[in-house]
């Protein structure tokens, strides 16, 4: 049975607003009851009015803060003289010179930092000038670089090449110390580059340094620009997986390396006489003659790779079942590569195609430590102090090597062992074999000095 309540609505009541400035309602009779007096109410309240302190300073934490939000565009203050026939002209004049591009591009560009500073912001300049904002810090920051080569007194032949179109080339190289300018300037000329070409030779010079440790690293020569960009080209060699892209890649490292050094290590390469761990590992190679490379990853080396490989995660702690459940079928399909796997999973991991990495065909795995005490070597303090990545490759799962390191699960955890250790214990199997250790990236102290930067 359905059933339901109505309430009765409640009797009307008369509302009145009570305030000082109106005059008090009517008394209401009714039948049923007496008259009720109504009162007035007053209602008072208090203005506070705002203080006339200013408001505190915010403190250095505050101001860092505000100094991150955004900020327009302005070119940097010029540190390039003005030439004496600019220096008289006033503010009209100089913008006709602006305009009309009246002399060289390194002679008028000193004019846009003072233009800036007298109250002219960038999107004003190029609605007058028709000289866009990127264009304007381009011509101020050629023209210091410009001014630097002047100071370090190179030959005129080599200041008259950058004459025409010149202030790109030379904001390309605006990171590089005064020396290393003088040479790359040098290199430029010489080669006829494009700004491309002087991008792509300042960032093999800037990421030389960082590299330390890299395969080959001790055979160039640092102080040459060609075997920094011979030596970036070589590195990317590696990198490739189809021998056709890497024959290219190491010719034209042969073709670019200046040293005799650079050279004869190149030529090896082609030649296949390196032997197999040899300039292997970074930040020391080979540990201890330990043959597995030990390799640090830098800072955007995985931005700049051209060919990458995935691999899927699992924690230390996961034990070996983390590691039999990982995917073993994963790859790129299609126009864009999209990875495929056989099974769900959570965590993956982007490496750089290096030359071990790229040998695992199916069942590689990355297995994440949070320390490097599971290595069975003598390990130093920043071992301890940092996690590392293990990759194994699960399809090897024989102890063969006497010398290689296998991923085994002893006393319900994962550890890595030596194949003559095993041997030794009578293990013939193992849950992979290692291919290679990777040490995460962290930031590299610059050698060089504030002083030298514009």
């Amino acid at each position: 049975m359905f059933s339901y309540t109505l309430n009765p609505p409640p009797p009307p009541t008369t509302h009145f607003l009570h305030t000082p400035f109106l005059s008090p309602p009517l008394t209401t009779l009714t039948p049923h009851h007496k008259p009720t007096k109504l009162h007035r109410t007053t209602t008072s309240a208090i203005i506070i009015p705002s203080s006339s302190n200013p408001p505190p300073k915010p403190n250095p934490q505050q101001q860092q803060q505000l100094q991150k939000l955004y900020q327009p565009f302005r070119p940097p203050p010029s540190q390039s003289p003005i030439p004496p026939k600019y220096r008289n002209l006033d503010t009209p004049a100089r913008l006709d010179v602006l305009t009309n591009r009246l002399g060289v591009w390194y002679e008028y560009a000193p004019l846009i930092p003072p233009l800036i500073q007298d109250g002219f912001d960038p999107s004003t300049l190029e609605e007058i000038t028709g000289i866009s904002g990127a264009e304007q810090n381009i011509l101020v920051v050629g023209a210091q670089v410009r001014e630097s080569l002047v100071q370090s007194d190179v030959d005129s032949e080599i200041l008259e090449f950058f004459d025409k179109g010149g202030a790109e080339l030379l904001y390309e190289i605006r990171l590089l110390t005064n020396n290393q300018r003088a040479d790359v300037a040098k290199y430029m000329l010489e080669n006829k580059f494009e700004p491309s070409d002087a991008q792509e030779l300042a960032r093999a010079i800037k990421d030389y340094p960082r590299r330390r440790g890299d395969r080959g690293w001790e055979r160039f020569d640092y102080t040459l620009p060609a075997d920094c960009l011979a030596f970036m080209y070589y590195r990317q060699a590696l990198e490739y997986r189809e021998s056709e892209l890497r024959l290219s890649a190491l010719e034209k490292a042969l073709s670019v390396a200046v040293s005799d050094r650079a050279k004869e290590w190149i030529t090896k390469e082609l030649e296949g006489k390196i032997n197999e761990g040899e300039g292997q590992g970074r930040g020391g190679g080979v540990i201890d003659g330990v043959k597995v490379p030990v390799v640090r990853l830098n800072l955007g080396e995985i931005a700049e790779a051209t060919a990458v490989a995935v691999f899927p995660v699992c924690s230390s702690e996961d034990k070996s079942k983390g590691v039999e459940e990982a995917p073993w079928e994963y790859r790129g399909k299609g126009g864009f590569g999209i990875v495929e796997a056989d099974k769900g999973w959570k965590r993956w991991v982007v490496l750089p195609a290096w030359a071990p990495v790229m040998g695992v065909k199916e069942g590689g795995v990355a297995v994440a430590f949070s320390d490097g005490r599971a290595l069975p070597w003598r390990v130093n303090r920043r071992y301890k102090e940092e996690s590392i990545l293990v990759v194994a490759d699960r399809g090897r799962n024989e102890v063969t090597e006497d010398d290689g390191f296998f991923l085994i699960s002893s006393e319900d955890e994962l550890k890595l062992e030596r194949g003559a250790t095993l041997k030794e214990k009578g293990c013939t199997e193992c849950l992979g074999s290692v291919v290679i250790v990777v040490r995460p990236p962290r930031e590299s102290n610059d050698d060089i000095s504030p002083e030298e930067w514009d």
